[in-house]
């Protein structure tokens, strides 16, 4: 029998040699590990059936977990149980019978044109500058712009090769200020590494480092500390959607994988777009 912590073990090690990453080989340690600590030491994964499973989602839904946390949680139990079955230590994946809790359908908050130049358009050193219009100009993932590398920018022709989720790789193309912005931070920027954007050690950048350094910009122009480099992301789509551009080229710009992802920018826009006729059409004041 082969204890349910080994059994983990050896499919976390398995993903590390897969280059799957971090934050996902992080995400899926904790949630295997809450998984063990529910059943307890005598756990093997030969023996892990639907019942104990069931109990489980029972004690997360007990502690009041988000669904976006359990759906993580159960993914990384079916994933286990794959490597399982791959490995010939069991013949059945129960997993894929729990139910997945749905997300709620919530619409992303967007600043506005006018908030996101506050945020923008402020003096800031030429690195801080740069990585904001990234984020806003090119839709840019976090995770992205810190993975990008200096041979990465086609400054001639205005493109970026992007390194997204599944390590999957596309181009971006930079407008006028983002090509400005760059072009004085690469004229300062000190630093022997590969990395583009580079801290005072002159090493790359941390995704936690952009963050907090979009949240301190957020709350000197408008006073919002919960800026987020996605919202960002969020901006850059429902700004082009607002002024006309395709669905599917926003979607090939952002890197989803699935046109349902992009639409949610749609609700966005529709909702909007339903604040403008309440405010100007006659008809809805009646």
């Amino acid at each position: 029998m082969i204890n349910l912590d080994e059994a983990a073990e050896q499919y976390l090690t398995s993903l590390a040699r897969a280059n799957a990453s971090p934050k996902t080989i992080e995400t899926y340690q904790i949630a295997l590990a809450d998984l063990s600590a529910h059943l307890g030491a005598g756990a093997t994964i030969e023996n892990l059936d639907l019942t104990q499973l069931r109990g489980w989602l029972a004690d997360l839904y007990g502690r009041k977990q988000q669904a976006a946390t359990m759906r993580k949680k159960i993914a990384a139990v079916r994933s286990l149980l794959q490597f399982a079955m791959k490995m010939e230590w069991r013949k059945n994946n129960p997993a894929k019978l729990l139910f997945t809790p749905k997300l709620p359908k919530t619409l992303p908050a967007v600043p506005t044109e006018e908030q996101m130049a506050g945020v923008i358009e402020q003096e800031q050193p030429e690195r801080d500058h740069a990585i904001l219009e990234l984020l806003y100009g090119c839709g840019l993932r976090v995770s992205e712009c810190v993975g990008l590398n200096l041979e990465d920018i086609d400054r001639e022709e205005r493109w970026l090769r992007v390194r997204g989720k599944g390590r999957k790789e596309r181009q971006v193309p930079y407008a006028t200020k983002a090509a400005e912005a760059l072009d004085r931070y690469l004229a300062v920027r000190q630093g022997q590494d590969n990395a583009l954007f580079v801290n005072r050690r002159g090493t790359r950048l941390t995704t936690r480092s952009v963050q907090l350094l979009v949240k301190k910009y957020g709350l000197l122009a408008n006073g919002d500390s919960s800026l987020h480099p996605h919202t960002l992301r969020h901006a850059y789509a429902t700004h082009l959607l607002s002024d006309g551009a395709d669905l599917r080229a926003i979607q090939e710009l952002l890197g989803h994988a699935q046109l349902s992802t992009t639409q949610r920018y749609t609700q966005v826009s529709l909702k909007d777009l339903m604040t403008v006729y309440d405010k100007s059409h006659p008809k809805a004041k009646l």
